[in-house]
């Protein structure tokens, strides 16, 4: 799916900062060991999926990229984060009910949708 992604340290910039300039992305921190993570991110990888590149999902392990999880401050796993036009918009954190995300997802589209695109300095 093009739409569901894993980053890393390396590439996180291009993954989330700079893509969330053309679609909302929706970064997932986890890690493999977290009960609450492994039932979240299949559901959210569906949500990616029923809503069909409206929005980026970008996978992001904690234990193997910290720096990550440490910028953004993620006390507890897993923490979800939605970024539109290179900023952060809202998060969550833990597991939330399918209706809880569609409403998050729908606000966090909504917000993209009527948020100005900057002017193109080059």
């Amino acid at each position: 799916m093009p739409f569901v992604v894993d980053a890393t340290e390396s590439d996180f910039e291009d993954a989330v900062v700079l893509r969330s300039h053309q679609l909302p992305v929706l970064l997932d921190i986890g890690a493999d060991w977290c009960s609450p993570c492994r039932v979240l991110t299949p559901l959210l990888e569906r949500l990616a999926q029923d809503y069909a590149g409206r929005f980026v999902l970008v996978k992001v392990d904690a234990d193997e990229n910290m720096r990550i999880a440490g910028r953004h401050q993620a006390k507890g796993f897993p923490t979800v984060i939605g970024y539109s036009h290179g900023q952060v918009i809202d998060r969550f954190h833990g597991m939330q009910t399918e209706g809880f995300l569609r409403r998050f997802l729908d606000q966090l589209l909504a917000h993209h949708a009527k948020s100005p695109q900057p002017e193109n300095t080059q």
